[in-house]
């Protein structure tokens, strides 16, 4: 047998990928987040010192919950993109203490430098890997993290000024939007392949025009409405198309895939309605892509990986199923039944926040086992 290749790090295994310590992160703060923001939202819970309690909640939506996300998802994956180790080990520990430090910091002082000290340091980590290993990278595309991650620090910075708040929320969904779109780009095809063994038919003018679309709309807080409704309308149907062509209907019968074309379609939902206008109760286009497009495709996102990277079958078994289950439950109660019964406001907002909590505290309790362990394989990373 080959000797076995030194290993790079011996320490726990929670450190040797990014995934491990953020997807854990993630769930942790998906549970608690909702709770917290009912309690602040219902006036027995004061937000942080210099905060309106919309900014703490948008801000930890995004910045806290969804940036470890983000981190966990774009450390593992970059390596793999450009063919080289990552971080992991001291490098990676530290970038968790900075998360940590992020969300303490803004609970005690509100708005500050210390709100973007995780943002630039994930930045960094995330560039240099794309960088060191740009002669190998698998992707043309891999400049569009560069914009994202680069203008998610302006886009902080507007959402912690109440003068700029919506400005901010809204610069902010269009960069999450754009990493979405280019996320189930180079997703879908493998999950339909092993769902289905369906090679899905890929058309590059419309790739092209996609990314080009979304990136546009990144700007789009400061256009004229006419203008925003329109290229927003154009990337709704361009999804729509790509979607139909990649056999949406057929990808509902599992679940594993199901709910990433169901949170695709959300993000069409939320273009249409934010293009249409209209007196929406609780800010539907936003809340329909946080909980209908994030709600829904978070969860099998972590399911996927922590199982894919740790040498397990990627199999959603009862309690995944049960998990997602009760983040559609959420979605259902936030923008759907909302609209048709507001007068029951509160009901649907704590349903809402149940059921959200209650997902990522399952998929949470399943995730950790297998973060807290080797890869099955054999593999280190």
């Amino acid at each position: 047998m080959p000797p076995t290749p030194p290993r790079a790090w011996v320490g726990h295994p929670l450190w040797l990928v990014g995934f491990r310590p953020f997807f854990l992160l993630a769930c942790l703060a998906g549970a608690l987040l909702p709770p917290v923001w009912v309690l602040m939202w219902s006036g027995a819970l004061a937000p942080p010192p210099g905060l309106a309690a919309r900014q703490w909640h948008a801000h930890e939506l995004f910045f806290g919950f969804g940036f470890a996300v983000l981190a966990g998802f774009l450390l593992t994956a970059s390596k793999n993109w450009v063919k080289t180790r990552g971080h992991f080990g001291r490098a990676l520990q530290g970038l968790v203490a900075l998360w940590l430090l992020e969300r303490w910091t803004v609970w005690q002082y509100g708005a500050g430098p210390h709100a973007w000290l995780f943002g630039v340091a994930v930045l960094v980590a995330v560039e240099w890997t794309l960088l060191r290993g740009r002669r190998h990278d698998s992707y043309r595309d891999n400049a569009l993290f560069f914009v994202a991650l680069s203008a998610f620090l302006g886009a902080r910075w507007l959402l912690l000024r109440e003068a700029t708040f919506e400005s901010g929320v809204a610069l902010t969904l269009a960069l999450y939007r754009l990493v979405f779109v280019v996320m189930l780009e180079r997703t879908l095809p493998p999950f339909m392949q092993a769902a289905f063994q369906l090679e899905l038919r890929r058309v590059p003018a419309l790739d092209v025009a996609i990314k080009l679309l979304a990136l546009a709309l990144v700007s789009s807080p400061w256009w004229p409405p006419w203008a925003r409704a329109t290229v927003e309308l154009l990337l709704a149907a361009a999804l729509t198309g790509r979607f139909l062509l990649w056999h949406a209907v057929r990808a509902l019968r599992r679940v594993e895939v199901a709910v990433m074309y169901l949170g695709g379609f959300a993000l069409v939902g939320q273009l249409v309605l934010d293009a249409l206008g209209g007196a929406w109760v609780g800010s539907l286009p936003l809340h329909l892509f946080t909980v209908g497009t994030m709600g829904l495709i978070i969860p099998a996102m972590l399911t996927r990986i922590s199982l894919g990277h740790t040498g397990r079958p990627v199999r959603f078994e009862v309690p995944e199923r049960l998990a997602l289950g009760l983040m559609g439950l959420a979605v259902t109660a936030r923008t759907v039944l909302l609209q048709c019964w507001p007068a029951y406001t509160i009901a649907w907002l704590t349903v809402a926040a149940v059921g959200w909590s209650a997902c990522f505290l399952i998929i949470g309790a399943r995730l950790a086992p297998r973060v807290w362990k080797e890869r099955v394989d054999g593999r280190e990373h």
